[in-house]
């Protein structure tokens, strides 16, 4: 179901939910009229908004608590920052997603403020042309390239001259993108993307929290601080 149209529906049964079931029995035992709780909710309208939000971030840190380890396990290589670091970001990310171009710079900035940060990125293809990128950045991730070719993917737009400026072994490159283990992690990553509710790239789960879209430095770090905090 597209977002669209899951958000309109929770819509409906939250304005369902609040006009029938609180009209009826929280504020008629409290003695009030059903027009007061109408009135109350017209005067407030986000109110519905902000409730069908917070729903959604409910369930999905649901679902991420019955995902146990398995998102923050990478991909062999699939790591920027510090690969042994105990603060973990995860990005699902598409080379041809100008946002996640946008957000490439803070995440940069998270990495070279904290030296415990561990990025485990997810390549998630999900725009036109974008599938034979991630095979080659997963491949380079297999050689120890990633973070090379993440980056010149990114600057350059193409595939080829990435790899060549991250220095991959193109004929091993080549067989690897191709092989089951590439096409597996790439079917698994759209997996777990779904299972957490995610509509698109960028996203991110960041202390311990999924996130959606180009959220910005401030909102990662916050959420990154607040997980080291707890």
């Amino acid at each position: 179901m597209p977002e669209s149209s899951l958000r309109n529906t929770l819509l409906t049964a939250l304005t369902a939910l609040v006009f029938g079931f609180l009209g009826a029995a929280i504020w008629s035992y409290a003695g009030l009229a059903d027009n007061r709780t109408r009135a109350f909710l017209l005067d407030n309208p986000d109110m519905l908004p902000q409730m069908v939000e917070a729903y959604e971030a409910q369930e999905a840190e649901r679902r991420l608590a019955a995902m146990g380890d398995q998102v923050f396990t990478p991909f062999p290589g699939v790591v920027l920052g510090n690969p042994n670091g105990k603060k973990v970001l995860v990005e699902f990310t598409d080379y041809n997603c100008p946002y996640c171009a946008a957000s490439l710079k803070e995440v940069d900035r998270l990495v070279a403020e904290d030296p415990d940060l561990k990025v485990v990125v997810r390549e998630w293809p999900i725009f036109e042309g974008s599938d034979v990128a991630s095979r080659m950045a997963l491949a380079a991730g297999l050689q120890g390239k990633y973070p090379a070719f993440h980056d010149a993917m990114f600057r350059l737009g193409d595939v080829n001259a990435a790899a060549s400026e991250a220095g991959l072994d193109m004929a091993r490159a080549q067989a690897d993108a191709a092989s089951d283990a590439v096409s597996a992690e790439i079917a698994n990553n759209l997996d777990l993307a779904r299972s957490l509710g995610f509509s698109g790239t960028p996203a991110w789960i960041a202390g311990r929290k999924p996130i959606g879209g180009a959220v910005g430095y401030e909102r990662l770090k916050a959420a990154l601080d607040g997980d080291s905090a707890g």
